[in-house]
């Protein structure tokens, strides 16, 4: 698997549900940021921030060529700016040139979880369009929590593995209990290991720390792109600073305006639209492991497949075996990007044979654990990040099972077992501090949203809802399929988005690409 298309796998979220220059010119004054407060991460006294917002960074080599790091700090609590400070990694690379510096385009991959400096070192730094590249410093901020700043820690290696492990559609009370005990330790763990941290991870506070950011680069406005939950972190950015919001892309958008259990069921709806397109295409190839009759045939093979394991692990070779939830977590991943269908289907081909190294490997993949068993901090920080900022889906196991009949309406192939998945927050340590509402940022420049017609994890459904709800909402819609749309092959929707970018001139109304 390629790194481009492995950031952007790992940097979504799973189911349960990538300078800015104004050069010398001034940030802002950080009296302004308590202009529009939400509930979670307001400021009592926005004058304690001067000293966050005029802070000079130290910048070093990051060991990247062409990339320099820095850490940056903010408050723990912005409603106690003068207390505890939190460390926040940030990077850049400056604008190549040539022509005139736009300033910094802030990134962000998505997750919630997905490291910022690593998709900003790994592809958006590199592999933006060298037009962009050329007239904006390239920048980004782990958000709190997330990889490098201070990162959310909840379970060990071999107890990650366990809870990966665990069945996420049980058949019988044995199993849910078994099922809401792992969700209890993994919360607990995390209380554990993170309790500090763990109130302050909301998205409302990662976005006041970019204004820090933005504030500190010496940029009058923020320039961005954001993709899948990065869209959610940028549209509460232009709620909370609408007058600061400058260009901003968010490229697979999210619904701020729904209840977490809507959002699970939608995205479980996606998923399988997702999946319907890879198995009309899988029928037509003579590899395809799901048969060649209809993709109608291919899905019912796919759930009995899950089901054979579910009553048999297939061994993989080494010391882990192919649970369902782990072969379900494999497929899944694939849903991200057409170009991982031939891998699927070498990898289900193989685990329907007797092999699940493969599928297992494209799990692995999703979760972020490397070769010798540890894990990257996204679904931990996924999770913090989910459960803070909203209220849980279900309030236990009996409402789930209520649900049921939505949920595996929306996918007969994932339904039940993303119905279970969304039960994780229900145990959480922390209760929410955010609420689902509608984002509209009054006062905004033009904020342009992408949607993809078949977009497994944030279906095209949110990114209209999105792009109505601001009030300067375009949006620009990409009719394929996989996540987000921004740098994955279509000349149409990255000449859209450059041009808005570097002119800041937005796309004309109801424009599509294919």
């Amino acid at each position: 698997m390629d790194t481009r298309r492995l950031l952007r796998i790992s940097a979504t979220a799973l189911a349960a549900a990538g300078l800015l220059i104004s050069g010398c010119s001034s940030g802002g004054s950080p009296s302004e940021a308590s202009a529009s407060d939400s509930a979670s991460g307001s400021v009592s006294d926005p004058a304690a921030l001067k000293k966050y917002y005029e802070q000079k960074l130290k910048w070093r080599d990051c060991g990247v060529p062409d990339f320099q790091c820095a850490t940056m700090k903010a408050p723990l609590d912005y409603a106690k700016p003068g207390g505890p400070e939190i460390e926040l990694a940030v990077a850049r690379k400056k604008a190549t040139g040539p022509g005139k510096r736009l300033g910094s385009l802030m990134v962000n991959p998505g997750g919630p979880g997905g490291s910022a400096v690593g998709y900003l070192q790994a592809y958006a730094g590199i592999g933006y369009p060298a037009p962009v590249r050329a007239r904006y410093d390239m920048v980004a901020v782990d958000p709190r929590g997330v990889a490098r700043s201070e990162p959310v820690e909840c379970l060990s290696g071999k107890e990650m593995d366990a809870y990966a492990q665990v069945d996420q559609t049980p058949d019988d009370q044995a199993e849910v209990r078994k099922l809401t005990e792992s969700f209890k330790k993994f919360a607990q763990g995390c209380e554990k290991r993170s309790g500090t941290v763990l109130p302050h991870v909301s998205t409302v506070e990662a976005a006041r720390d970019m204004d820090i950011f933005r504030a500190v680069l010496g940029d009058r406005k923020l320039s961005y792109v954001g993709a899948s939950y990065g869209t959610f972190l940028g549209a509460t950015y232009a709620e909370l600073f609408p007058k600061r919001t400058g260009r901003l892309v968010l490229d697979g958008a999210m619904d701020p305006s729904l209840p977490a259990r809507e959002l699970n069921r939608d995205q479980t709806a996606g998923f399988e639209t997702a999946f319907r397109s890879f198995a009309e295409d899988c029928v037509k190839q003579a590899d395809c492991p799901l048969g060649q009759k209809s993709a109608a045939d291919a899905s019912n093979r796919m759930k009995a497949f899950f089901a054979k394991v579910d009553a048999r692990p297939v061994p993989t070779g080494g010391d882990r075996e192919l649970t369902e939830s782990l072969a379900t977590t494999g497929v899944i991943a694939a849903m991200y990007d057409e170009s991982a269908w031939p891998q699927l289907r070498e990898a289900l081909a193989g685990a329907m044979g007797g092999d699940g190294a493969a599928l297992l490997a494209l799990a692995d993949s999703y979760y972020e654990r490397e070769s010798d068993g540890t894990y990257a901090n996204l679904m931990f920080a996924n999770s913090a990040v989910n459960c803070l900022d909203l209220p849980p889906s279900f309030t236990g196991p009996d409402e789930v099972t209520k649900a049921l009949p939505s949920f595996e309406q929306a996918s007969p192939v994932f339904g039940k077992g993303l119905a279970w998945a969304a039960l994780n927050c229900t145990y959480w340590p922390v209760k929410a501090t955010g609420a689902p509402h509608r984002i509209e940022a009054k006062g905004a420049a033009p904020i342009v949203v992408v949607g993809t017609t078949r977009d497994p994890a944030t279906p095209y459904t949110w990114a209209r809802s999105l792009a109505d709800q601001l009030s300067s909402g375009t949006l620009l819609t990409y009719n394929g399929d996989g996540h987000t749309a921004y740098g994955r092959g279509s000349d149409c929707i990255d000449t859209a988005i450059n041009t808005y970018l570097l002119e800041g001139t937005p796309p004309t109304r109801g424009k599509k690409c294919s």
